[in-house]
């Protein structure tokens, strides 16, 4: 099921890169603004990742792995849930990217350009319902460090 409907969304932070990194790689931080979910990883390359919690009643355990991280500028894993219905298989695997740029200088107390991809999703809609979720995210991120 290979796609090339990918999922995009993007803001403006108003702190510093490390701070949207910290918000990115600490589980405690994490879950304030991912739904509750508890991250279990190392944020290592080859490393296994875990999501775990509950949404509209139903627990999940969704997984994947670490595939590229560059502390302060992107992280990059694979993602595959439980929820979405398809079999546990590579080809429903999807990427999904973080991408941290500075903007602004240190003197306005700097600010981050966060933007996250997803692809393969199986169709427009699905990449479009993707980034809608991504953007909520972005915007719980953004409440929490601003």
């Amino acid at each position: 099921m290979t796609s090339t409907f990918v999922a995009k969304a993007t803001i403006t932070i108003h702190a510093p890169t490390s701070r949207v990194w910290e918000a990115l790689t600490k589980p405690e931080i994490i879950k304030q603004y991912l739904f509750g979910t508890t991250v279990t990883t190392d944020w290592r390359v080859g490393s296994p990742i875990t999501y775990e919690g509950v949404w509209e009643g139903k627990a999940y355990k969704d997984k994947g792995e670490i595939l590229q991280v560059e502390p302060g500028k992107l992280l990059v894993s694979t993602f595959w849930s439980a929820l979405s219905g398809l079999p546990d298989a590579p080809e429903n695997y999807q990427t999904v990217r973080y991408e941290l740029a500075p903007e602004g200088s240190a003197a306005e107390g700097g600010r981050t350009r966060l933007s996250i991809t997803q692809d393969n999703n199986a169709t427009q809609q699905d990449a479009d319902h993707s980034a809608q979720n991504w953007q909520v995210v972005l915007e719980g991120s953004k409440k929490l460090l601003e």
